[in-house]
């Protein structure tokens, strides 16, 4: 029997986080109809917040990381998973039945490794709605996962030593690189789901203005080494929620 988990990473995340749990329980039945297992685990990042309240009253494993950063927080909530397959879910993002069943054919085709999936966002911002059709153009031609929805074998997972925690920001498109070493060295597939996109906030939009993304975007293009830095990265670490 094939055991999933579904681990999401959480930081101050009590006004979206109990919506978000409670999408993801309901659309399990996909993965409970074929028999197979199924936990949910939420990784507390050092949250000043109800999240761990609300994530145990969900049913959910709760664990906790002091370090402020996406990537250890995913990878301890990783470590804590018992699955053959992990899901990473952002705690502001909406999973279908539809795509956790597209996962699951996925697994049973024996022919994937990892994968991941196209994104709407749930507001009507004309620039980031562009931004996110030419991120789902780019991500289903070169395979890109994005974090905020990646499948993976575990085995695979912990072969690759997880997210780099050298990074606070862009962290999943590192992975992404490992991961399709792997898949060339087993002869398995990276694969992006795109019948069922992923419904995930645009929360962002209307907490930041448009020049504070741009500021960070071109900080990132003209120099790298700023995510590694976490003070670069401020629109993920800021609590602004």
């Amino acid at each position: 029997m094939v055991k999933i988990s579904v681990v999401v990473p959480a930081f101050n995340e009590e006004r979206l986080l109990g919506e978000s749990l409670a999408q993801i329980k309901s659309a399990s039945k996909a993965f409970l109809q074929k028999n197979w297992g199924f936990e949910l685990v939420v990784c507390d990042n050092n949250s000043s917040d109800r999240t761990a309240e609300i994530a145990r009253a969900a049913g959910a494993t709760v664990v906790f990381e002091p370090i402020n950063q996406i990537a250890r927080t995913r990878n301890s909530g990783a470590a804590a998973a018992t699955g053959d397959w992990l899901i990473f879910v952002d705690a502001d993002s909406h999973p279908s039945a539809e795509l956790f069943s597209d996962v699951a054919n996925e697994i049973q085709s024996g022919k994937c490794l990892a994968g991941g999936v196209t994104l709407v966002m749930d507001g009507d911002y004309f620039w980031a709605n562009r931004a996110t059709e030419l991120w789902n153009c780019s991500s289903r031609a070169f395979k890109l996962l994005a974090g905020s929805f990646i499948f993976v074998e575990a085995s695979a997972f912990r072969k690759i030593g997880g997210f780099s925690i050298e990074l606070f920001a862009a962290e999943e498109l590192e992975l992404t690189k490992r991961l399709k070493r792997l898949a060339r060295e087993t002869e398995k597939e990276i694969v992006i789901l795109h019948q069922h996109p992923l419904l995930t906030s645009a929360r962002k939009m209307r907490l930041y203005t448009m020049w504070d993304h741009f500021k960070l975007l071109t900080r990132v293009l003209f120099n790298r080494r700023a995510l590694m830095r976490r003070e670069s990265c401020h629109l993920w670490y800021d609590g602004r929620r």
